[in-house]
């Protein structure tokens, strides 16, 4: 298959990679520069999609997206299908692939769970919104970038399902920093906390997966300095798309709300930018309760 790939940041890079790997002819391009292995690299957006069965974008934001829609649909044909595995609102996804309906292309909104490790691996989740017909058409490209893909529902659904998980996400992760920092204070040892935490009811995906402390269960970006494998500043943008989303459909969210809070001022005023979410875990050591 011919596939166009826009955004070859630490997401895009691999997930293309992977598609050569797997036989694909891939046209590539990024606003920065970009030099991923069997990847043909194009001078801008619309030659990376001009001619190509799917176009695959990668992307930081609603707004760059519907720019990027903009440049891209009037070069790919009637037919071809529009991947994008973007995070962004509910509201742009709908908007955006109504415009390119109206060119006669099919759009899927598939936002990925797994991270960078995910996207290199090929073990991402995908949470796709759309037609039956494009969903079909890009399952062949889902089984080599991944190891899930699940039709949600129509278009939208898929950046839904996404605010939905990372704001659980976010919430939990800064309940195990909470726990393990009171843990410190009681005297608690770190490993024998996370066996305990792991196979009991308080086990989750950032407990068994992503223990926010160094040297305690598997290897997570705590044991490389919090460098980051989902940036905190990441975080934000998602649930602040949450309560976005919340705020549109009156749905109540406080602890949504309060994670928000707690990672914007984390990565304003307590050197959380450009480090991992789980570094949560060293700001609330060095805070006491008053």
């Amino acid at each position: 298959m011919k596939i166009g790939f826009i955004g070859l940041g630490n997401m895009g890079a691999p997930m293309a990679a992977n598609l050569v790997k797997a036989g694909h002819e891939v046209n590539g391009f990024d606003v920065m520069s970009a030099d991923v292995e069997g990847v043909n690299i194009c001078s801008d957006a619309a030659s990376c999609a001009a001619g190509c069965e799917v176009v695959i974008t990668m992307l930081p934001n609603g707004a760059i997206l519907q720019a990027v829609a903009d440049e891209i649909r009037h070069v790919m044909t009637s037919g071809s299908v529009l991947l994008d595995c973007s995070t962004v609102d509910v509201d742009t996804a709908k908007s955006v692939a109504t415009q390119m309906a109206d060119a006669g292309i099919d759009m899927l909104d598939a936002p990925v769970s797994g991270g960078i490790s995910g996207a290199a691996a090929g073990t991402l989740t995908f949470m796709v919104g759309g037609t039956d017909a494009a969903y079909h058409t890009a399952l062949p490209l889902f089984d080599v970038m991944g190891n899930k893909a699940v039709h949600v529902g129509t278009t939208g659904a898929g950046q839904a399902v996404k605010i939905c998980n990372n704001m659980i996400l976010g919430v939990t992760m800064i309940a195990t920093c909470e726990s393990i920092a009171l843990g410190d204070k009681l005297g608690l040892d770190r490993q024998k906390l996370f066996d305990v935490l792991s196979t009991s009811s308080g086990a989750s995906w950032t407990v068994n997966s992503y223990f926010p402390a160094p040297g305690v269960g598997p290897a997570s970006p705590a044991d490389n300095d919090y460098k980051p494998g989902f940036a905190a500043e990441l975080m934000v943008k998602d649930l602040g798309l949450s309560q976005q989303a919340a705020e549109a459909v009156d749905a109540d969210t406080p602890m949504g709300a309060y994670a928000l809070a707690l990672y914007k001022q984390f990565v304003s005023d307590e050197d959380g930018e450009g480090r991992d979410f789980s570094a949560m875990l060293p700001r609330f050591e060095t805070r006491s309760r008053s």
